[in-house]
């Protein structure tokens, strides 16, 4: 897909876990994500947001509640 990358390419690119690319989309710290079926794409251009504290609830954005929400039915 021109313009975005894939979950894996953004974890070797910012030299973190796919998990942690995961969690930060989830908790909508990064803007512009698509999910494409099964599978989420980053804009190229995203900025690696801040490290999310372990153990520390952030408040999520509402795109991110309702692609939860969807996730757990």
């Amino acid at each position: 897909m021109k313009g975005y990358l894939s979950v894996q390419q953004t974890a070797e690119k910012w030299g973190v876990s796919v998990r942690w690319v995961n969690q930060y989309i989830l908790d909508g710290g990064i803007p512009g994500c698509e999910r494409f079926g099964r599978v989420w794409a980053v804009p190229e251009n995203a900025v690696k947001p801040k490290r999310l504290t372990p153990g520390v609830k952030t408040k999520r954005s509402s795109s991110a509640q309702g692609i939860t929400r969807k996730l757990a039915e």
